[in-house]
């Protein structure tokens, strides 16, 4: 004790530590279920692109624009909004001459460019889904050149989330209630809820064989989306 009151008075700092009683960690259980809603989409997104080349970059863009004008006319022809067509992609390549064989101890030759290609990628929204293999036909025919594929999807997918979100947390109260009396134990409370999802979208049609199409439409069909929730919750648990 006099050692203490010493340290005290010469200004040392004196800690005291109390050592508290460990607390027993808290028994849970936890639980997680996934909730599945089908949906049949009403919305495709069509990519395509175009790729010009060119000598010289202007030669390449003005081929590149003169296309692209031609098929935006078409696409509006086909009653596609302007707004519902969007670049994607837009970008410019160089092309180099080959690099001729050398020796070994011979310096590399400066690169030399012999012409550009300028690529431009779109992406449309086609709302009337009949009209897609109509679309990728016809853009195809007026000089598109490359086609990246389609994907669907619903332009409100809150309430189908909604569903199956509600579907999952359900499953999960049910199954926690299943296993609290299986192992004889009482669900005291929620500790805490987590969630997530996703959407399942079928494979598309890559119609790579729409680009020798003569005539009709290229078949598509939309098939079924599939929205994924899943809830995870965990229980403050007791002994019966």
């Amino acid at each position: 004790m006099w050692i203490v009151w010493l340290l005290v008075l010469l200004g040392f700092p004196v800690t005291v530590q109390a050592h508290d009683e460990m607390k027993p960690e808290t028994p849970t259980l936890t639980i997680s279920e996934t909730g599945t809603v089908t949906q049949a989409p009403d919305t495709a997104f069509v990519t395509f692109g175009l790729g010009s080349p060119g000598k010289v970059l202007a030669e390449a863009q003005r081929r590149n624009s003169a296309v692209m004008g031609n098929v935006i006319d078409r696409l509006r022809e086909l009653q596609i909004d302007k707004d519902r067509i969007q670049t994607s992609s837009f970008t410019v390549s160089p092309h180099y001459r080959p690099q001729p064989k050398r020796s070994a101890d011979a310096p590399p030759a400066s690169p030399e460019i012999v012409g550009y290609v300028v690529s431009n990628m779109v992406t449309v929204e086609i709302r009337t889904l009949d009209k897609v293999g109509t679309v990728i036909e016809e853009v195809l025919k007026v000089g598109a050149n490359s086609f990246h594929g389609l994907h669907w999807g619903l332009r409100d997918e809150q309430p189908v989330r909604l569903s199956a979100l509600k579907q999952a947390a359900t499953k999960a109260r049910e199954k926690a209630a299943v296993l609290s009396e299986a192992l004889q134990v009482k669900l005291v409370r929620v500790l805490s809820v987590s969630e997530g999802g996703r959407m399942v979208r079928p494979a598309a049609l890559m119609a790579r064989m729409a680009m020798d199409v003569g005539g009709g439409d290229v078949p598509i069909s939309p098939g079924e989306l599939k929205i994924e929730a899943t809830v995870t919750l965990v229980y403050e648990i007791a002994s019966n």
